[in-house]
């Protein structure tokens, strides 16, 4: 068993668990730890170290979490076979603290930088082992068609207090991704006989492409600082419109109460729905979140949909809408035919992490932590690129608009920000008029680590101009 002796620094910002982790880590990935090699129980490691029992614990935890070390049960924890890993570093480039992502079309790695910082991984992985450890007899079932009760009653008691959204855990509708629910939702709409759909533009394509694909005609309206125009909707026709009002995607304008209104009156009228995608509406970061349209309806014709992809991981697919009554008596007469599409193990642990009150605990560390992500992108877009690159929507979400004037074209653009770990794809949003012939683009910051995020502006910047530089992924 190799000695396990980290130079912890007490001046450090960083947290002692943080600091035996990237020390274990870095020997794990450089071989200096071989793989599969036992690791010195916590406690002994504890004394020997002369740190507390937690934070050798948080370490292992998060070591274990990202698959650099395993367990065996009472035995301890070895180390995990990462020579794959090291091979692609040799190989290609890498980005600190990301991971190397295999793409399927061009079978290359493609780096992406992370933050674990975002997601409080130690809280869900205890939620999980207590589902297995005391309610393994409900995996053994499938789940409920319209999603386990206990997630939907969680969700119904969070939604009245953070968002003003009234539904019992009746109304509420458990799917896989907004793309899944949406799916769901357009057999509602042709059992009611609507057909039309209208949309904002721009917006969010998978959704469009669903609607397009189930035989919906289409039409779109343009998206203004105040949302979408309610004077160009359909008249005299039986129609649903699909809206983002608390933050529109990808332009991030928000509708006010007074055109909120006036679209209720338009539903009404016309005897249609309007489905409001509450996108990313927790995290904003001036001011307190916007209440859902849905809170203000008092003819029952708002379907509402929210997604859990931002504010747990990504990977975590469980979306869910809620329905007006009437239209949740429409899913119970059909909801045997279509089982239910999301993991049940992952619905009882979200239940179990917003009953404990960790998603609400989480929600406001991230609007804490992306915010001044946001304010930091923005300085270094300042700094290093002020004549350059040019923000638009600066107020909430996980990503903003930015303008860039460059006679690259944008999937060039795109792919050199790839290249060092940022995700960045293409908006048609301006016209080459309205932006001096520069380029949109929607850059995901969020998962830019905070302290990486002003070498990481710096670096795309130069790499989008085309000038040499020094700065990799790598710090």
């Amino acid at each position: 068993m190799r000695a396990i002796i980290p130079a912890i620094s007490e001046n450090s910002k960083r947290p002692y668990y943080l600091q035996l982790y990237d020390y274990i880590k870095n020997a794990v990935l450089s071989g200096e730890i071989a793989a599969n090699e036992k690791l010195p129980s916590i406690r002994n490691l504890a004394k020997n170290l002369n740190l507390s029992v937690t934070t050798i614990d948080l370490a292992y935890n998060q070591l274990f979490v990202e698959g650099y070390i395993y367990s065996k049960i009472r035995s301890g924890f070895f180390v995990s076979d990462v020579s794959f890993v090291r091979a692609a570093d040799e190989t290609g480039p890498a980005v600190a603290g990301g991971h190397f992502v295999e793409s399927p079309l061009s079978g290359e790695y493609l780096p992406y930088q992370y933050d674990l910082s975002c997601f409080d991984f130690n809280k869900w992985k205890k939620c999980l082992n207590k589902i297995l450890t005391e309610y393994p007899h409900l995996l053994l079932t499938e789940s409920a068609p319209q999603g386990e009760p206990a997630l939907r009653y969680e969700i119904s008691k969070y939604l009245y207090s953070s968002r003003g959204v009234v539904a019992s855990p009746q109304q509420i509708v458990i799917g896989a991704g907004t793309q899944q629910i949406t799916g769901q939702l357009s057999l509602f709409l042709a059992r009611m006989s609507i057909n039309h759909v209208t949309l904002e533009d721009p917006c969010y394509l998978p959704v469009k492409n669903i609607f397009r694909d189930r035989g919906f005609v289409l039409t779109s309206v343009a998206v203004g600082k105040n949302g979408i125009a309610v004077g160009k909707l359909p008249a005299n026709i039986r129609s649903a419109v699909y809206v983002c009002p608390s933050n529109q995607f990808p332009t991030g304008a928000v509708m006010p109460i007074g055109r909120r209104y006036e679209l209720l009156e338009w539903a009404k009228r016309n005897h249609s729905i309007i489905i409001e995608d509450d996108y990313d509406s927790e995290l904003r970061y001036f001011g307190k979140p916007i209440p859902a349209l849905q809170g203000l309806d008092a003819n029952k014709s708002v379907v509402y949909l929210g997604s859990f992809s931002s504010t747990l991981f990504p990977s975590a697919k469980i979306s869910y809408m809620v329905l007006p009554q009437h239209m949740a008596d429409i899913f119970i007469s059909f909801k045997n035919d279509y089982p239910q599409t999301c993991s049940k193990a992952e619905q009882l642990t979200l239940a179990l992490f917003m009953e404990h009150g960790y998603y609400q605990t989480n929600i406001r560390r991230l609007r804490s932590l992306y915010s001044q992500k946001l304010q930091t992108v923005l300085n270094s877009i300042n700094n290093y690129a002020h004549n350059f690159i040019t923000p638009i929507n600066t107020s909430s979400g996980i990503n903003m608009i930015i303008n860039v004037r460059s006679e690259k074209t944008v999937e060039a653009l795109c792919g050199e920000a790839a290249e060092i770990g940022v995700l960045a794809v293409p908006v048609s949003i301006y016209t080459d008029e309205n932006t001096g012939g520069s380029l949109s683009l929607i850059l995901y910051y969020n998962q830019i680590p905070l302290d990486r995020i002003n070498d990481t502006v710096k670096g795309l910047t130069l790499k989008w101009k085309g000038e040499q530089h020094g700065i990799t992924g790598n710090h």
